[in-house]
């Protein structure tokens, strides 16, 4: 049975793993491309990018529980009620979408809580408005993006991400480093392409859920229904904790740049290269937790508890082991990927010291997301919320910001890393046994 619940984890992950890895390598373009440009476009994107991908991050995951609630249905053989879920689904993420636009228009808030030089501050702002244009397809592909996942349906989602990375890596390069149009546009040729390419992979996802095998069976855009009150609250229940969670993760890596804007271009830039890198090798365990959320929430619905208790020992399983392997592969090749991101020895220092830290808590960061991720598929979302919120925000940014700047000997960017991993160990510890007691919740259930 754990062969059998391996390779079906796997199957499902794959997928994911390439259309996250291309959603992420579009970040890593950014910053390949512009780490060859100036310190402070690399500087600009850090910081505008982190901005960024938090409010995605909170955004969508608000929008993530299309899919336990599609898990559910589906395997509770409810097929017939799916696509009203989808529906609902594309009607909250156009009304997250106006506060998310306003947000990147006016980020005044979010840039007062650092100090940076303005020529940074300058391009953050242009590159924000500009990638505003994007965000209200961008949430509705990754509602898409949610409820094929919940129907084990990922392969369509790993196709839209390759072509999407290829064209925007071909877009950014051209548009920011050669200027095309004129004189190179530095951070604002690579917002320009991320805009261009989230409209497309919008569109993409729509032709399929019209003219692919799920637009057959369930026909989504078939007999659409207006907004409905009680399925957003059912959504807004489930996905708001869940939006918090993720917002937290993110910026316990993201703010970081903000806290340490102060200390000049080339730290900014040099952490900017290990939080790309960092992002990339967590696209690993957040597929193997998609997938595992997607197989247990859809055996929760058939109320199959033991198929449940399995694919979660599995993925705990397959997550470590895979975790453990790309620690040891970061180690041993991270000068030539210092390399490819950078010609500023400067940078490449920098980056050069926090490797360690990056390499020491994946396995860590693996288990705990992919207890989170089961917790989702049990509908479990509120007290997760409180833990991540307790471990990525107090022990993450106020712990990194007391060694960074504060304590008996500051250590400065690395005391961020060092309570990052901290704040890892700590949210492993407490989402286990919270993992243990919904699961034996569940089976006592009627």
């Amino acid at each position: 049975m754990f062969l059998v619940a391996a390779r079906g984890l796997l199957a499902h992950a794959f997928p994911i793993l390439i259309a996250q890895l291309s959603s992420i390598g579009m970040m890593v373009v950014d910053t390949v491309v512009l780490g060859h440009v100036s310190p402070i476009d690399l500087a600009a994107v850090a910081i505008g990018g982190g901005i960024y991908i938090s409010l995605v991050f909170a955004l969508v995951g608000i929008l993530q529980a299309v899919a336990p609630v599609v898990a559910h249905l589906h395997g509770a053989k409810r097929d017939g009620e799916v696509a009203a879920v989808l529906q609902q689904g594309f009607w909250l993420a156009l009304l997250l979408a106006v506060p998310g636009v306003l947000f990147l228009l006016h980020p005044g808030g979010a840039l007062a809580m650092a100090e940076m030089d303005p020529a940074v501050d300058l391009k953050v702002r242009q590159y924000l408005a500009l990638l505003a244009w994007g965000l209200p397809a961008a949430l509705c592909y990754r509602t898409f993006y949610a409820f094929c996942n919940a129907l084990g349906k990922p392969r369509v989602l790993m196709g839209i991400g390759l072509y999407s990375l290829v064209l925007h890596a071909l877009l950014a390069w051209g548009l920011a480093q050669q200027g095309w149009f004129g004189e190179p546009l530095g951070v604002a040729g690579c917002a320009l392409s991320n805009v261009l390419i989230a409209w497309l992979a919008c569109l993409c996802g729509a032709a399929y859920l019209h003219f692919g095998p799920l637009g057959v069976r369930y026909r989504p855009f078939a007999d659409w229904q207006k907004p409905r009150l009680a399925a957003w609250r059912e959504l807004l229940h489930l996905g708001v904790p869940m939006g918090l969670s993720n917002l937290v993760e993110i910026t316990a890596f993201t703010l970081v740049s903000l806290f340490v804007a102060a200390q000049g271009a080339t730290v900014v830039a040099g952490h900017r290269i290990i939080a790309n890198l960092s992002a990339l090798t967590y696209m690993l365990p957040l597929s193997l937790a998609i997938a595992t959320m997607a197989t247990v929430g859809q055996a929760v619905g058939a109320r199959n508890w033991a198929l449940a208790h399995q694919v979660t020992r599995v993925g705990m399983i397959l997550g470590a082991v895979f975790s453990l392997l790309v620690s040891i592969l970061l180690w041993l090749t991270i000068e030539p990927l210092l390399a490819v991101y950078t010609d500023d020895d400067a940078v490449r220092a920098v980056a050069r010291g926090l490797i360690v830290f990056l390499a020491v808590y994946q396995i860590f960061d693996a288990i705990q997301t992919i207890a989170g991720h089961v917790l989702r598929a049990y509908r479990v979302t509120f007290v997760p919320m409180l833990v991540q919120t307790f471990c990525f925000w107090g022990v993450g940014l106020l712990g990194g910001n007391w060694l960074c700047y504060y304590g008996p000997r500051p250590m400065g960017v690395a005391g961020f890393w060092l309570a990052s991993v901290l704040s890892l160990v700590v949210a492993a510890g407490l989402l286990l046994p919270l993992m243990k007691k919904a699961m034996e919740a569940a089976g006592r259930s009627p």
